[in-house]
Formats: structure tokens, sequence, C-alpha cells
């Protein structure tokens, strides 16, 4: 098998609809490849959905939701394929994207995996990839100074410039809603941290990929749209609660006690920012008392962790 796509899906029935018949239509004839579809207990009909109308999708049903992280291992061990994709529901491939990035990828001994270049769907560069993070990044997350910082190597971004050639560049790590990496690779580093329930997964995955000696490269002739969060942005407050669950444990694996205590630091400034600033906009009317609850619950659970 030349390629296995491995695709997550949580109550994306409509993009994931459109993901797959993208895949399908942008695979080069006499490509050997197979779609394998991970379903974490969706509630909309996803399930129904790839039976009648994709037959030949691999499909995974699940009882409950363990995060990405384990379903994506199920759809790994599952597949056969010499390169393997994880892909979310909510992109659109588009024309030779993956033989672009599967080329890359399988020509290059020291490469060990590679990711896109993302638009959104309006055509606008989404950044792709990025540097680890940093802890001016921690603190930009906060307090954006100004939107210059945002988009530039102070918080992690590689130069927009770099997206607009057809030479692959390095990378950190690619964001995780389209990342292609080479089995030999991922049986030599193991699969993604099942610890990990959502987010940073792919992060933790770069650095053993980088720390085995494989380089990763961003593959800027190879466009993918990506509609962003459109799972985690069902379950509000808990995935932000959830976004530093998973950085704290990135830092524990991968970095020293002195970052994690300055990090540590940094996001309790930020938190009470964010909490000053709800508490003002509901004692002006901008902020209702339910959504206000609910984001002081999760910024408590995020300094409890």
């Amino acid at each position: 098998m030349d390629l296995s796509v491995v695709t997550v899906s949580y109550n994306t029935r409509e993009l994931l609809r459109a993901c797959l018949a993208s895949v399908l239509s942008s695979l080069a004839p006499g490509l050997k490849h197979e779609l394998i579809v991970v379903d974490n207990a969706s509630s909309d009909g996803s399930v129904s959905m790839v039976r009648d109308e994709f037959p030949r999708v691999q499909l995974i049903a699940k009882e409950d939701n363990r995060g990405f992280a384990a379903a994506s291992n199920q759809g790994i061990r599952l597949s056969s394929g010499r390169c393997v994709l994880l892909l979310n529901p909510d992109t659109i491939v588009k024309s030779t994207a993956l033989e672009r990035m599967r080329t890359v990828l399988e020509s290059r001994d020291d490469v060990g995996a590679v990711g896109p270049k993302l638009v959104y769907p309006n055509g606008e560069l989404q950044h792709s990839a990025f540097t680890f993070p940093t802890l001016a990044m921690v603190f930009l997350d906060f307090f954006p100074l100004h939107h210059r910082l945002l988009d530039s190597p102070i918080n992690g971004r590689y130069p927009r410039g770099l997206y607009e050639g057809h030479e692959p560049f390095p990378v950190d790590h690619p964001l995780g809603a389209a990342l292609m990496a080479k089995r030999q690779v991922i049986e030599h580093v193991g699969l993604l941290d099942e610890r990990f329930f959502m987010y940073c997964e792919e992060i933790d995955w770069c650095m053993r990929i980088k720390n085995s000696g494989r380089r990763i490269l961003c593959v800027p002739h190879a466009e993918i749209v990506h509609h962003v969060a459109q799972s985690t942005s069902q379950l509000g407050p808990q995935m932000f609660v959830e976004l530093h669950r998973s950085r704290y444990r990135l830092y524990e694996k991968h970095y020293s006690v002195r970052f994690q205590r300055a990090a540590r630091w940094i996001v309790s400034l930020g938190l009470a920012y964010l909490e000053l600033g709800d508490r003002w906009r509901a004692k002006r009317g901008a902020l209702d008392r339910s959504t206000l609850a609910s984001r002081l619950k999760s910024y408590q659970e995020i300094r409890e962790l």
C-alpha cells in the first residue's frame, strides 16, 4: 500500500463527507491507497453517512470518545501504507496535494514527516507549521501586544514568503490538521501519546521524530483547505482547559523544570487578565452570567492542573 489516510471524526458529518470526497478525487490513478475513518462516538449520523456513501472506507465506530490521539492510533494500527496521513475531517484536499506530499516524503531519506500549505476557505494563507513552543509564545497567547509580533518568528511563525514558493522548507512541526509520516519512522518513534486527549499530540510526535535524527518539512505546493476547529469548538471552555492540560504535559515531557515554572507563572498571570476582562464585560452587560460562570470555572480548573 502506498498511502493510508486516517481521519478522526466527531460530529462533523457534512465536513467529513466533503473531506472524503476531496481525498478520493485528488488521488492519482494507480496509487494504492486506503481511507480509514475513526469516529469518536458522533451523534450526528456521521457513521451511517460513511457506511452508505463511502462503502470502501474502513470505518471504526467507537462507542466513546477517548480523544484524538487514541483514535488516530487505532487508525494507524489498522493501516498498511508506507506513508500514513493524519487528516482532519474539516479539510478539503486540492488536486495533487497528497501526491506531492508523498513524493517529497519518500524521495528524501532524512525526512520523517511532512505537512502541506494550509489555506482558509476564502483562500487566504493559514500558518501551516510552527516552531516548538517558547516562553515568548506562551506570553503572546495571553497578551497579543501587536499583530506583527503574532505573525512573526517570535510567535513561532515561519515567513509567509516560504509558503509562496515551491521548495519544501524545514519546520519544527506542521499543524496537526494534515501530517504525513513514514511508516518506518512511526515504527521507530512509536505512536501518538494517548495521554494527550486533545492538542499538542502532534507537537510531541514531531519532537520525537526530530530527536530520532529525521527532518520535518512543509511542502508549500501541496495545498489543503482547513476550516479550523470544527470539532473542538463544539465543547467551548472545556477545550480551553484541555489545551492547557496538554501543554503542561508537553512541557513536563520535553522541557526543563525552570521552563515549566515560568510557563505556569505566565499562564497564571494571563488567566487573571482574562478573568478581569470577563468580569468587566459582564458588569457592562456584554457577557451573560452563564458564559461568565463557565469561563471562570475553566480558569480555576487550569489553575488547579
